[in-house]
């Protein structure tokens, strides 16, 4: 197998070679197929999947196995060919056989992966989240734990206030006509949470238990059942309970019941140090988000929609393996999502460019700063995974191939040389 011609066409990033495949080798894998495909053949006088493939050709062409034969020389001979003309393919958009002769030639429209340009990729500024741990901060942790572990009792000293949980009937009319999907008994509406349309909820604070009233609102333009969206309706309502939220009274007895410590100082100390790791990574993610979107934009060069599409399906391809594991078919996920598949990828689109972005970028970067990979860097990185993955080395090096593994490690020594080099504000 060997590329005959390579020539960059006027599109950005796309080649078209012409390969040729050896008779010795296309010969392989014409037996190959045969020894496939002879097992479904009938021919009269010998015993089905024992006709020799002479007589096969014979009776139905001697390109009978060509194709499947074509197909599986392809990808082999495609890549060695694309490794000779000095590129990387990530899309092949059309194969053409123009010669059979002694083995074949084929003419093949790929598109390849870009050469990008990047600069002033190091020493650039970058603003780091305050980590700072404010009483105010403790305070908003403690109130979150008293609401989780707070009771619901019934208020009938007072109306209804924002926060409370008001237990209602209601029946909706658009024009006097009352509407499907516009009617409950009993419903348990907490007041500020948003679940209904705007100015619903808001109506119903200062009313008291056992009230009967009514209320108008107008449904938003976009709402989701098109013969009401931008209609005035009215709905009338009857309150039949308030509830609220008890909350826990903060106290050594409430530390107890809630933690390890003894006295509410110590508890308070206990979530300084919770909330000073949580910020830290925080202000870490956010500093790494804002390198990230740094080089993108410094990133020049035309990326081949190609490559776009290639994540987005890995993406995908991902996302499925981690519904299987958990019993969940991807059918019945985007059944239950209301979605198709196009719609998840879409979901995925914009998290895909930037991957393949900072990828390139940093790729682009390893390349410029001649950054290598060693033996030993490999083996830290095989180790690392046969860890977090719980499995022997050996099994990782045989699922990783050393040249995927050695990009991902090239990628990683570019990201730390930009990390290190950043100045913080």
């Amino acid at each position: 197998m060997a590329l005959k011609e390579s020539k960059k066409l006027e599109q950005a990033n796309s080649y078209e070679l012409v390969v040729t495949v050896d008779g010795e080798t296309f010969e392989k894998a014409l037996n190959t197929v045969y020894k496939k495909e002879v097992k479904k053949i009938n021919i009269p006088g010998f015993r089905k999947g024992k006709a020799p493939r002479h007589i096969i050709e014979k009776m139905y062409g001697k390109e009978v196995f060509y194709d499947d034969a074509m197909q599986d020389c392809y990808p082999e001979a495609l890549y060695n060919a694309a490794e000779e003309a000095g590129v990387k393919i990530v899309a092949v958009e059309s194969i053409e056989v123009t010669e059979v002769e002694n083995g074949f030639t084929f003419k093949a429209n790929i598109v390849v992966e870009p050469d990008m340009e990047i600069n002033n990729y190091l020493g650039f500024e970058v603003t780091k989240k305050s980590t700072e741990v404010t009483d105010e901060l403790i305070d908003e942790e403690i109130e979150k734990v008293r609401d989780r572990n707070s009771r619901v009792v019934t208020v009938e000293d007072r109306p209804v206030a924002n926060g409370d949980i008001a237990v209602i009937d209601f029946e909706g009319f658009v024009d006097g006509v009352a509407f499907d999907g516009g009617k409950a008994e009993n419903y348990n509406l907490t007041i500020g949470s948003g679940n209904f349309i705007p100015g619903f909820e808001e109506q119903i604070i200062g009313h008291s238990t056992d009230e009967e009233f009514s209320i108008n609102v107008k449904f938003p333009e976009e709402y989701q059942a098109e013969e009401l969206a931008g209609k005035d309706a009215e709905f009338k309502i009857k309150l039949h309970e308030i509830k609220a939220k008890e909350l826990p009274e903060v106290d050594d007895e409430f530390v107890k019941d809630v933690s390890e410590k003894e006295t509410v100082a110590e508890y308070r100390d206990e979530l300084k140090e919770t909330i000073a790791a949580r910020l830290e990574d925080e202000a870490e993610k956010d500093k790494d988000n804002q390198i990230a979107e740094k080089l993108i934009e410094l990133l020049e060069g035309e990326i081949p929609q190609a490559m776009y599409d290639n994540q987005v399906n890995e993406m995908v391809r991902d996302f499925e393996m981690r519904i299987r594991s958990q019993g969940i078919d991807m059918n019945t996920y985007l059944q239950y999502m209301g979605i198709d598949l196009d719609g998840l990828k879409k979901m995925y689109a914009d998290e895909a460019k930037k991957r393949v972005q900072l990828r390139l970028a940093l790729e682009t970067i390893a390349k410029k700063e001649n950054i290598e990979v060693t033996d030993a860097d490999l083996d830290e990185a095989y180790n690392k995974m046969a860890e977090a993955y719980k499995v022997d080395v050996e099994t990782v090096k045989g699922a990783v191939p050393a040249e995927t593994l050695t990009l991902d490690v090239k990628a990683e020594k570019a990201l730390n040389m930009v990390k290190d080099s950043v100045v913080i504000k």
